[in-house]
C-alpha cells in the first residue's frame, strides 16, 4: 500500500503547528525549535553539498563546497541560518555571515556571539553578484520564513537582488526568500534557489518548487507522533540517525506512480472481472489524470 499524499502547510498551519510546539501541552522553546532546525539545514547542506574533505575521501563531484555565504534575516529563520552556520564549521566547512539587521534579542546575541568563538567571519555588506561568485562555493539564504509578507524592504531588496544574478548555488531554509508563503515565487522578485530544506513540513510554496536541477529536502525530526496526527501531516520516514530527508522529484514520483497504476490494475484484472487494461488505454490516450482516478476508486494512496 503506498503512502498518502504529502500533506503542505498554509501560512496559518505553519505558524500553529509552532505554538502548539512552544505550549504548555508540548514544551519546546523557541530555541530548542531553532537549534534542530538549524542542525537539521547543516545536515542538508553536507549530503548534498559535500566539503572538500568529504568529496576527496568520497568521490562526489563538484571538488567540496567549503566557502559557505550565510545570510541571515532579522526573525527566526535568520536564527536558524546562524545555527546552521555554527553547525557547517564543525562540518569542515568555512562559513561567512552575512546578518545586515541584527535583532537585539539575548537569543539572537548568544547566536552570534557563538559564532565568534567559532571565529566566523560577519561580512557587513554584500559584493555584487561577480564578488560573490567568485569568493565562495555556496549560498545558504536564512532571510525570510513563513511569517513573511509584503515587499521585501531594505536593506534585504538590494541583498536579495544581488543573490538573484549569482551563479552560485543557493539552498533556501524553508522559504526561498521573497516567496509568498503559500503561493511561491508568483511575482518572480524572489531567490530561485537549487535545494530547499523544509522544516517539519513542506509549506504550499514548496508546491512550486520544481524543476531540473532541483532538491528539496525535509529536516526538522522533532515534531511528535500525536501533534502530526492532529495536523494530519505525512511525515518522511528517517532512516537511522538521519536529520534530513531527501524529498523525490515530483517528475519521478509521478512516474513511479503511473507504473504502479499499470502494474496494479493488471493485478486485479481477475479480482475486478473487468477489462481492467482500460486504464493503460486511458494512459496511451494521455488521459493519465483517469488512471490515478480509477486507482483510487479502487483503495490505493498516493504519496
Amino acid at each position: 500500500m503506498l503512502k498518502q499524499m504529502t500533506r503542505y502547510l498554509t501560512q496559518r498551519e505553519a505558524q500553529r503547528l509552532d505554538e502548539q510546539l512552544m505550549s504548555s501541552v508540548y514544551g519546546f522553546s523557541i530555541d530548542q525549535l531553532m537549534e534542530l532546525a538549524g542542525l537539521s539545514v547543516a545536515a542538508a547542506v553536507g549530503k548534498q553539498f559535500p566539503s572538500a574533505a568529504v568529496a576527496s575521501t568520497s568521490n562526489a563531484a563538484g571538488g567540496g563546497y567549503n566557502r559557505v555565504l550565510v545570510v541571515a534575516g532579522p526573525g527566526n529563520n535568520g536564527g536558524d541560518a546562524l545555527v546552521a552556520a555554527r553547525h557547517l564549521v564543525h562540518f569542515g566547512y568555512s562559513p561567512s555571515i552575512l546578518y545586515p539587521k541584527r535583532s537585539a534579542k539575548p537569543l539572537f546575541e548568544g547566536l552570534v556571539a557563538q559564532c565568534e568563538q567559532l571565529k566566523i567571519p560577519f561580512i557587513e555588506r554584500i559584493q555584487d553578484a561577480s564578488a560573490v561568485d567568485a569568493a565562495y562555493d555556496l549560498i545558504l539564504d536564512g532571510i525570510f520564513g513563513f511569517s513573511f509578507s509584503g515587499s521585501i524592504r531594505p536593506p534585504f531588496d538590494h541583498v536579495v537582488g544581488t543573490l538573484q544574478k549569482c551563479q552560485t548555488p543557493i539552498v533556501s531554509i524553508d522559504i526561498p526568500s521573497g516567496w509568498h508563503v503559500e503561493k511561491g515565487n508568483e511575482d518572480g522578485v524572489g531567490l530561485e534557489p537549487q535545494m530547499l530544506v523544509s522544516l517539519s513540513a513542506p509549506k504550499l510554496c514548496a508546491k512550486h518548487f520544481t524543476g531540473p536541477g532541483k532538491v528539496h529536502y525535509v529536516g526538522g525530526r522533532f515534531v511528535p507522533k500525536s501533534l502530526a496526527e492532529e495536523f494530519n501531516l505525512k511525515l518522511p520516514e528517517y532512516p537511522g540517525v538521519e536529520q534530513c530527508v531527501e524529498r523525490p522529484s515530483r517528475g519521478i514520483t509521478t512516474f513511479f506512480i503511473v507504473i504502479i497504476l499499470i502494474l496494479s490494475a493488471a493485478h486485479n484484472r481477475a479480482r475486478l472481472k473487468t477489462k481492467s487494461l482500460a486504464p493503460c488505454t486511458c494512459l496511451l490516450q494521455g488521459n493519465w489524470p483517469i488512471v490515478i482516478a480509477m486507482r483510487l476508486h479502487l483503495e490505493a494512496r498516493l504519496f
